[in-house]
């Protein structure tokens, strides 16, 4: 690695200058809407998806930060990337509070938290869903392979799996899936589609992180509930072959978390 020198940095400070300036402007722009948020009850789940995306946005800039780090100083900057990752669990929490973090469940247990969105197009959080999963990939991929926080995204990601699922009115999806008259039809398939693939991968990367890392039974446990979420999908879009393959995939794990804690293999 080259030796930084005071002429990179100066020159990496005057780069990243209006970059910090509009991070100040969007955390005080947080500030402003929490407060609307906390005086009143009206319209608050519309306020909150306003804060996801601002919070995507605040990432991005994080990420440049970062870029011209890497590009002047050769280095990551730890600091914009450590302020990045923190800013994704924010934006994820958001919605959390709007539409639930819940996994494996009926749509009718979180249906009222979705109501609160109803006037949001489904286009719309389709967008909002592929900008989060996208700043959470470039993030992940400026950290590097060898991050100690490697085992960490499981959680980010499972939780983004979760919240993506929860934003959709599944009630009106599992018709518009089946009538491609219908003029929202192709959002929602691709929509159901992508919630479908983050389900399964979520489940994989839970299983992973219990076989190669924590050995916790509670790991495992959620990579299962994240099957017995797609299988719920699976049943939702008439897929009765891969409803049933999911089926069979949870109870194995969940046999192979009985036969590890009988030879004391989970902790």
């Amino acid at each position: 690695m080259a030796k930084i020198t005071e002429k990179s940095r100066e020159r990496f400070n005057q780069q990243v200058e209006p970059y910090i300036e509009l991070v100040k402007q969007i955390l005080e722009k947080e500030k402003n809407i929490l407060d609307l948020i906390a005086r009143g009850t009206v319209g608050n789940a519309y306020k909150k998806l306003m804060l996801c995306e601002e919070m995507i946005y605040l990432t991005t800039q994080y990420l440049a930060i970062n870029a011209f780090s890497v590009d002047i100083l050769g280095v990551n900057n730890t600091d914009a990337l450590n302020e990045g990752r923190k800013t994704l669990y924010k934006a994820v929490i958001y919605l959390e509070e709007t539409v639930t973090n819940f996994v494996d469940a009926p749509f009718s247990e979180y249906e009222e938290n979705v109501a609160q969105i109803n006037n949001t197009t489904i286009e719309k959080r389709y967008v909002i869903i592929r900008k989060l999963g996208l700043a959470i990939r470039m993030i992940i991929d400026a950290y590097g392979d060898n991050t100690k926080w490697k085992w960490s995204f499981v959680e980010l990601n499972g939780r983004f799996a979760a919240v993506a699922k929860n934003i959709i009115d599944l009630k009106t999806a599992s018709k518009i899936y089946f009538d491609p008259s219908e003029r929202d039809y192709e959002t929602t398939v691709n929509f159901l589609r992508l919630v479908k693939k983050l389900l399964g991968q979520s489940a994989d990367k839970y299983r992973d992180r219990y076989e190669f890392s924590t050995h916790l039974p509670d790991d495992l446990n959620i990579g299962i509930n994240f099957l017995l979420a797609l299988r719920r999908i699976c049943i939702l879009t008439s897929e009765a072959d891969e409803a049933e393959e999911t089926k069979k995939k949870a109870l194995v794990w969940k046999n192979k978390m009985e036969e590890d804690k009988k030879k004391g293999v989970s902790k």
